[in-house]
């Protein structure tokens, strides 16, 4: 039986994902960086404050997503 292949391993304490631990996971990290810093020039929080909130929400929840697709499955320890 072969062991499925996780990007992000499941907290040893708590509920949720630790760092990475493949290229990736950290990929997806870096990705998610890049578009939150964007996110400040395509839409400033000074002019466009909901569109700034909808668009960080947005990549937070597609990160969380792709976490929870190529994590560990997640219990309480």
């Amino acid at each position: 039986m072969q062991k499925p292949d996780y990007w992000f391993p499941a907290k040893t304490q708590g509920w949720g994902w630790g760092l990475p631990i493949t290229w990736q996971g950290w990929l997806i990290y870096a990705i998610a960086f890049v578009l939150l810093v964007a996110g400040f020039f395509i839409f400033p929080p000074a002019t466009s404050y909901v569109r700034f909130l909808i668009y960080n929400w947005s990549v937070v929840l597609l990160v969380l997503v792709v976490c929870w697709i190529k994590g560990e499955p997640l219990r309480l320890r």
